[in-house]
């Protein structure tokens, strides 16, 4: 199994980009799809989620900025990051959260956000 992410930079404070997950070994349409973050010396935290039905949830912390989305064609989840801060600067992690709960992460990509 392998998700591997790309799409994270440096970006300036209120700038946009867009993270992709692509991956491989999973039945991706029967999985439940996250994205998740980690500053330095913080605990991973949950950012958003697409069930394998396509509901999205968000945490209040980049909802109405950030759209998670999927491509089951392309075994792809995105990302879509809008009004970018400083806070948001992390390493990013893509999960996939399989129907049997066997759980797979990304090695993660660095989004960093200048003031």
């Amino acid at each position: 199994v392998q998700l591997v992410e790309s799409g994270g930079g440096l970006v300036q404070a209120g700038g946009s980009l867009r993270l992709s997950c692509a991956a491989s070994g999973i039945i991706f349409s029967l999985n439940d799809m996250a994205w998740y973050r980690q500053a330095p010396g913080t605990q991973r935290e949950w950012v958003a989620t697409i069930t394998r039905g396509g509901t999205t949830n968000y945490a209040d912390s980049v909802k109405g900025r950030f759209t998670i989305s999927r491509d089951n064609a392309k075994n792809t989840v995105y990302l879509q990051m809008n009004s970018l801060k400083p806070e948001d600067t992390s390493v990013w992690y893509c999960n996939a959260l399989g129907v049997e709960g066997i759980t797979y992460w990304g090695q993660g990509t660095q989004v960093t956000v200048s003031s």
